[in-house]
Parts: structure tokens; sequence; C-alpha cells
């Protein structure tokens, strides 16, 4: 059953961990959109493993891991993921890069600390990482795909051509200008690294379609940071709803069986931006520091605050999800009283209390250990959600996970 998975909220929803958790029933798995503007982290065997652009399908032997078309690439960092990975002891031949994906260049990187520090106090919040320029020259048909990044000929004619108009947006943020030999030093040993990975991904998800092998789509960031869909303009510069699992995989609509959004218990914002449950006071920075909330990417500390069901309900429609996962559940142990917004008046969040409960719920994986107030917290969403609520990650190992559905079970 090919299924997306999508954050639900302003992403760092746990989605690494579920990709994990499921891959062992797919073949495949996919990374649609985004670029290392997000970042997933797992924990194995008590080691952390941070990936930004690789699949974390990757920890597991025997799944293709695929970079798709949709997503912007910056060579160096998956080349340093590679490194990481074997150093890991982990097996990389699996990864496959789409021909069609764009690059990320030092230029763009540059560009985008330049536009933001002009900013000033209106700035977005991005990451710096080059993410909104690459998409930015991918739309005006100026971009460079990765098929020409690792074919020398091609490469070096689009730095050339490219040359003087990037410089001259550099002088304007008064950033220093960047030199061909510069820019060729820089890509030649990557290009050289990353085309033995370089193949055409459409092709290979058709192939696999058609041989009834099973897909998973990986999604980054969360629908509220979607271009179109999110609190624009404190947005990424892709599309993150499970739709955009299509464009940027190059699979058809009717290939997709299943949507399994993700949500915490609570809800979190790294970056600017409307955010109506924040929690300014030390309630917010409890869940901050008992969740470990601060950004897999970039080590900002996240905006924290409580769950808001108007929020989740819109993520579920936008996305046609079928099945709901809630994670960081174990995070709320010890809360007297758990507030969830259940509707707003005027723009105000209207509050419905739960009662909290005091028994540690770290590592629990059946439904039967649970306080009878957490099930509670959990039924409750489910009620004004309308969806069921099929995983429950209690904490953050592999194993920390309550699976309420027959079709999750591996």
């Amino acid at each position: 059953m090919n299924t997306v998975v999508v954050g639900l909220q302003w992403g760092d929803e746990g989605k690494g961990k579920i990709v994990d958790l499921l891959a062992p029933k797919f073949s495949y798995v996919v990374r649609f959109q985004g670029g290392n503007n997000a970042g997933h982290t797992l924990v194995v065997n008590g080691k952390k493993i941070a990936l930004h652009l690789i699949p974390s399908g990757i920890l597991h032997r025997n799944i293709i891991c695929v970079i798709g078309n949709g997503v912007v690439l910056d060579p160096a960092v998956v080349q340093q993921e590679l490194v990481n990975l074997l150093d890991w002891g982990i097996d990389t031949n699996q990864l496959k890069i789409s021909h069609q994906a764009h690059v990320i260049l030092p230029l763009h990187r540059q560009l985008d600390h330049g536009r933001e520090s002009l900013l000033g106090a209106k700035k977005i919040g991005t990451t710096k990482r080059g993410i909104g320029p690459t998409y930015e020259d991918k739309i005006a048909r100026r971009g460079l795909r990765v098929s020409d990044f690792i074919d020398p000929d091609k490469r070096q004619q689009y730095f050339s051509e490219v040359m003087a108009e990037k410089n001259h947006s550099l002088e304007h943020y008064k950033l220093p200008n960047l030199q061909f030999q510069e820019l060729e030093d820089w890509a030649k040993p990557l290009a050289e690294k990353l085309a033995p990975y370089v193949v055409d991904t459409p092709a290979l998800l058709h192939e696999a379609i058609e041989n009834e092998e099973s897909i998973l789509f990986e999604g980054a960031q969360g629908t509220f940071l979607d271009i179109d869909h999110g609190t624009y303009p404190y947005v990424t510069s892709s599309n993150t709803v499970s739709g955009a699992a299509c464009s940027g995989s190059g699979v058809g609509p009717t290939h997709i069986q299943a949507v399994v959004g993700i949500a915490k218990a609570y809800i979190t914002r790294v970056g600017a931006g409307p955010f109506p449950t924040e929690l300014n006071n030390e309630i917010g920075e409890k869940l901050r520091q008992v969740g470990g909330e601060f950004g897999a990417t970039t080590g900002r500390p996240r905006r924290c605050g409580w769950l808001d069901i108007p929020l989740l309900k819109r993520a579920c429609a936008l996305n046609g999800v079928t099945h709901l996962c809630l994670t960081k559940l174990d995070v709320l142990t010890g809360f007297d009283k758990i507030p969830i917004c259940v509707a707003y008046n005027n723009g105000t969040p209207v509050y419905e209390e739960m009662q909290g409960w005091t028994a540690d719920i770290v590592g629990c994986s059946s439904w039967d250990d649970l306080p009878e107030e957490c099930k509670k917290y959990i039924h409750f969403i489910e009620d004004l959600a309308k969806l069921p609520i099929v995983l429950i990650s209690t904490g953050p190992e592999r194993n920390s996970i309550i699976v309420r559905d027959a079709l999750f079970k591996n």
C-alpha cells in the first residue's frame, strides 16, 4: 500500500521516527520536497542519527531510498551524510538521486544570508541554507539540475552564463563576488562522488509500481509551512502537503492509497510567524526542555504551545489524511492540567482542559499500560479530529511506540 507521511503542524513532528518505523514494510522510501532546511533525528540503540536530505529509510537494509525531483539538493550536504552513514556502518548503495532535482550552489546560500539580513525585524526565519533562492531559479527556468551538475561541460557552461547575473545580486547585498574557478573547484569533486547515485527516478518508481512493490513517501517540514497553504509569508519555498508527493516524485495520485499525518501531542514552530497557542512562559520553557525542542538543522530553540485542534483539522483536510499519529505524548507527563485549543473566538483560542497524569510512560508500547487520563486525552483528540490515532510515540527510541492498527504492525 503506497503511503505518504506528512507533518500536520509547523514541522518537527517526529516524521523521521515514523518513517523509520514503517520503512521495513516498504521496498522504497522517497523524499519528495524541500532541502536540507529540514532535519530528521532518529535514535537507534541509544545513538542519535540526524539526516537532512537522505531519506530515513536508509537505516534499513534492502530498501531503495530516493531523493526525488521535487527536492533541492546541496551536494556537499549529501556527501557529508554519505560519509556519516558509512562511519555508522550503514550501506549507502541503496540511495538513488533524481537527475531532475535542482542543485543548491554556494551562491544560493550567500543570497539567502544577504536577503534575510536586510529584512531586519521583518525576517522570515529562513535557515539560510539557500533553499528559497534555489527554488526561485527553478521556477524562473534558470536552475541547475543534477543531470547537468554531474556533466562537466554543461556544468561549466552554466557557471559561465550565470556568473555575471549572480555577482550583480551579491553586490547588491554587499557580499563578495564568486569566481568561476572557485565555483568549479567546489563542484567538481562533489559531482564525481554523487554521479554513481544519479538515475531517472520516475522511471525507477514506475517500474516498482508495475512490479507491485510498495513505496513510502517522506515529507519534510509541516503543512503550515506549505508555500500555498501555510502561514504565508512565514513559510518554506515548497509544497509540503501530501499532494506534493506526486509532483515531487513523478508518481500519479491514483497510485497512493494512504496518508499518515503526524502531529505532536502539543505543538511547536521554529522561526517567525503566527502561533496562536504559543506559551511564552515557564510552561512553554518546560515543554521545550523536556521535549528537547531544539532544531535538528539549526539548533534553534523551538517555540512551544498547546495542541490546536482547528489547525489539526485543517491540516487533515488539506492532506486527505487517512490515519493519525501522535508523537511525544510522554513529554506531557507531569502536567496537572493540559489545555487543548478547541475553537477560536474572534481570533482568540478557546481552551478545554484535560486532566493530566503523573505516571512515567516513556518507552510504553502497550495501550493497556497507559494511564486512564492519557487515554482520555487521545480519545478526545480522535473525537474532535474525526480520525483514528493509530500510532502513538512515547519516547525517542524505535520501540517506544504504541501501534493500534494491524495495518502498521510489523
